[in-house]
């Protein structure tokens, strides 16, 4: 990767649906060049896919969480992390450092519904103390970054 790719990557980033001809105007390059370089970024995995990022309050998930888990034993790990990875709720599971083993993050409907995941969570195998805190704002919240050297102070 050089710094052309970076500078797709940045266009990508701002808006995955930009097109290939307004990207080869910012990065100044012809389009065929744009085009073979996005392609090439994918059949490498370093874009691992296009999505769409949602106001969670909009869409009716008016409640952010952030749920600390620790298990008993890392045995429980996979079985752990395949149950979450299906939950519809969960949409980030992080394996830490430190006190706990992994934290959740989790957009639900109400406090309530919070409730229901949180006990869904402390009744799966091993789980043996959970820690939740509930987000008051988001101040941020970006899917990726690139390497410094591009915008990074």
């Amino acid at each position: 990767m050089d710094h052309l790719d970076y500078e797709i990557l940045k266009n990508l980033k701002e808006n995955a649906r930009m097109k290939a001809s307004d990207i080869s105007k910012a990065v100044h390059l012809s389009v065929s060049t744009v085009i073979e370089r996005i392609r090439k970024m994918e059949a490498l995995g370093i874009i691992e896919s296009y999505t769409v990022i949602t106001n969670d309050s909009r869409i009716g998930n008016a409640v952010t969480a952030l749920i600390e888990v620790t298990l008993e034993h890392p045995r429980y790990n996979d079985s752990f992390v395949e149950n979450v990875g299906e939950h519809p709720n969960i949409i980030s599971c992080y394996y830490l450092t430190g006190d706990s083993d992994y934290i959740l993050k989790v957009a639900c409907r109400s406090p309530e519904h919070l409730e229901h995941i949180h006990q869904w969570v402390k009744g799966q195998a091993g789980v043996c103390q959970t820690r939740t805190h509930y987000v008051l704002r988001t101040e941020k919240n970006i899917h990726a970054t690139l390497p410094p050297g591009d915008d990074s102070a």
